[in-house]
């Protein structure tokens, strides 16, 4: 399948998906390999580098790698996803509260099979929220998104079906 020539791809994309390409990263002439090794050792001499990195605070002195998740995308992801997975599963534990109060104060009668069908709803609510709070979150870094995310659900779906659809035919 040939890669759509306006779609930009996304910072956490890995950028080499040729095996060809990668075959030739790894085998990089002894010159290029030995800078980079010298360029560690630059780093390593640096004041920074004198705590161990296991003390040092996260993201001083680390960078990212370049096919992760960027930090303001995985923290918009996950507050869309407490608020389409929360808000559903707190529905279906009420749903059981609601319940208990109703019958146990003999106000409203039904069946307890209804209760079950009611919470199981909202936990499966609770469940696909999960995955559309991911989907519906915007992927870039610089835009934010709507409320609902409707319109990044949908770009967003289409991505992840065409790099399965890609991974499928590599």
């Amino acid at each position: 399948m040939a890669s759509d020539p306006q779609r930009q791809s996304l910072p956490f994309e890995p950028k080499n998906t040729n095996k060809a390409n990668t075959q030739k990263t790894k085998t990089a002439p002894a010159k290029q390999t030995a800078a980079k090794g010298a360029a560690k050792d630059v780093t390593k001499a640096s004041p920074k580098s004198k705590i161990p990195a296991a003390l040092r605070p996260k993201g001083e002195g680390q960078r990212q790698p370049a096919n992760s998740i960027p930090e303001v995308v995985s923290r918009r992801m996950i507050r869309r996803m407490v608020a389409f997975s929360g808000i559903p599963t707190i529905l279906g534990l009420g749903v059981f509260v609601g319940a208990y109060l109703l019958i146990s104060r003999q106000i409203l009668e039904f069946p307890k099979s209804l209760v079950l069908v009611l919470s199981l709803a909202c936990f499966g609510l609770g469940f696909l929220g999960l995955s559309y709070g991911v989907l519906s979150a915007s992927w870039e870094e610089d835009t934010e998104g709507s409320l609902l995310g409707a319109t990044e659900f949908s770009l967003n779906f289409r991505r992840m079906i065409r790099a399965w659809k890609e991974a499928k035919q590599s």
